[in-house]
């Protein structure tokens, strides 16, 4: 059973972790409340430099891309992840992991929106890229581990001058993610969880420095989509972050000084 299919039966047994209410969800996922959850708050003067942390490397195959949805929490680009034909390596990963598929989370205005926040800023957006560790014999094994699943996660800051990543359209089934990098591959890593319900703590996260520019039209075209069906009425899927979540003990690691 996939993680729709979870908050589906979840839903049906009258167990509801509406997405406006995080606070709640660990009375049904206890996890929620654990030690290594997502997102956090990054702060520069609690970030360890790790010099033997390597760069990372992404190889995406345009024709993985299979279809582009609104699930009515957020907007969702599904790759083929039945070989390792769009991975991600390197970095602080033990090995090759398969892109699954990327998501967005965004806010109800240009202020706010990104999960993760660095040195007290939130950006307009965040792009989650969602790869998993082929050494383990599915995805929903993957999840289940605590090296299973590696999140690039590239910050969305709104600009009125500069170049847009949405600028760049391509067809679906032949999109390449690699178009949405920014120039520099620095990053904080550290070990997480998903942001949305269950919440298991199996995530290597890998964090770009530096966001990638869009307008705020374009930001305006993600928050005019709809939390419903298209026969029901009109309910604007926006505020789709987590809060941040306590850090604990846990090391922040950057590949940059």
């Amino acid at each position: 059973m996939d993680r729709a299919s979870t908050a589906s039966l979840a839903n049906h047994l009258g167990i509801s972790h509406n997405v406006s209410r995080p606070d709640q969800w660990h009375k049904y996922y206890p996890i929620a409340k654990g030690r290594h959850q997502s997102p956090i708050e990054i702060n520069n003067k609690e970030v360890h430099y790790d010099r033997s942390l390597l760069p990372w490397f992404a190889s995406y195959d345009p024709g993985a891309a299979k279809t582009i949805l609104n699930n009515g929490k957020t907007c969702r680009v599904v790759f083929d992840d039945s070989f390792d034909r769009s991975v991600l390596r390197g970095g602080p990963l033990p090995g090759v992991y398969r892109l699954r598929q990327l998501h967005f989370h965004w806010g109800s205005s240009d202020d706010h929106g990104s999960e993760h926040v660095v040195n007290g800023v939130r950006y307009a957006g965040e792009l989650h890229l969602l790869h998993w560790n082929p050494k383990y014999s599915n995805y929903l094994d993957a999840v289940r581990r605590a090296d299973g699943i590696a999140v690039l996660a590239i910050f969305l800051q709104v600009s009125r001058s500069m170049k847009c990543l949405f600028g760049k359209e391509a067809p679906f089934p032949n999109f390449d993610p690699s178009i949405l990098f920014p120039k520099s591959h620095d990053y904080w890593t550290y070990h997480g969880s998903f942001t949305t319900p269950p919440c298991e703590e199996c995530i290597t996260w890998i964090i770009l420095r530096d966001p990638i520019i869009v307008s705020s039209d374009q930001m305006a075209k993600l928050r005019s989509l709809s939390k419903n069906a298209e026969n029901e009425p009109n309910l604007p899927l926006v505020d789709n972050w987590r809060p941040t979540q306590p850090r604990y003990f846990r090391m922040v690691s950057a590949s940059f000084l």
